[in-house]
């Protein structure tokens, strides 16, 4: 039987605005003749398990879903992994959601924003989720290398890094590029073009947006086919329709993108310079 952790106050779970560098666009500004919208793209639905797309990542997502309850329930053999992928991937994602649907207190989200403290290990959690190892600075490097060394010398808790390559391509310190080899590695596939509909439409069941039929065809044509580009569209789509008091249907598509474009984002319908 799993037994119980205690819970410590240190743990901290991203709050709904914390999005990590691949996936946290801008707000974005449109001015009207009337007045200025802005539309606040902080607060989309948090990251979890369910709304991740798992795509070919199946056994990626089911040992870090597992993580928790395993490392209650005994000793476990494989308890570093190291997460790469292209920007926009889901790396930020996933560990946000490990983080976030682990028992409170049990977790902690650690980046390049973080303070050394974050770094160090407190016998009172058992997952540290390390994002954008790249972007570490010097001394958050040598934090990183011996909170590796003291999850490895304490059974009851686990270390999961994710960066934006493979480790014997990453820019860190040679002896922290070592260690993160040592584990399970990771290399985590993108959402396929042929799925990104679905995600789309599945995204906006979240957010409560009826989307029409032919809107998720419509935006993967006439804009960024990167998934982060297309979440901020999504909530821009579902904030400009609620100020405009209409349904989210190709015209209001093609407003919000003419507006766009007006504004200083390069949005126009037919361009290719978004891939």
């Amino acid at each position: 039987m799993a037994r119980r952790r205690a819970h410590g106050r240190r743990g901290v779970v991203p709050r709904r605005g914390n999005r990590a560098r691949d996936a946290s666009p801008q707000p974005i500004c449109i001015v009207t003749a009337s007045r200025q919208l802005t539309l606040d793209l902080g607060t989309p639905p948090p990251s979890t398990f369910d709304n991740f797309f798992v795509g070919a990542n199946t056994e990626l997502v089911a040992r870090l879903r597992a993580l928790d309850g395993a490392l209650a329930e005994g000793p476990l053999a494989d308890r570093t992994f190291y997460v790469w992928g292209e920007a926009g991937s889901g790396r930020s994602h996933l560990l946000q959601a490990l983080v976030h649907e682990a028992p409170p207190g049990c977790a902690r989200y650690v980046g390049p924003q973080s303070g050394l403290g974050a770094f160090t290990f407190d016998p009172r959690l058992s997952i540290y989720a390390v994002d954008d190892c790249d972007r570490l600075n010097p001394t958050q490097q040598v934090a990183l290398f011996n909170l590796f060394n003291e999850v490895r010398a304490h059974p009851s808790s686990a270390l999961v890094v994710a960066g934006p390559a493979a480790p014997r391509a990453l820019d860190v310190r040679e002896d922290l590029r070592t260690r993160l080899g040592w584990g399970l590695v990771f290399h985590l596939a993108p959402v396929p073009d042929d799925a990104k509909a679905a995600v789309l439409r599945q995204a906006a069941k979240e957010r409560g947006v009826a989307l029409a039929d032919d809107v998720p065809a419509y935006l993967l044509t006439h804009f960024r086919r990167d998934m982060p580009s297309l979440m901020a569209l999504l909530d821009a789509l579902d904030r400009f329709s609620l100020e405009q008091k209409r349904g989210v249907t190709l015209p209001l598509v093609r407003a919000l993108l003419a507006r766009l474009a007006a504004s200083g984002w390069p949005a126009a319908a037919g361009s290719n310079r978004f891939e």
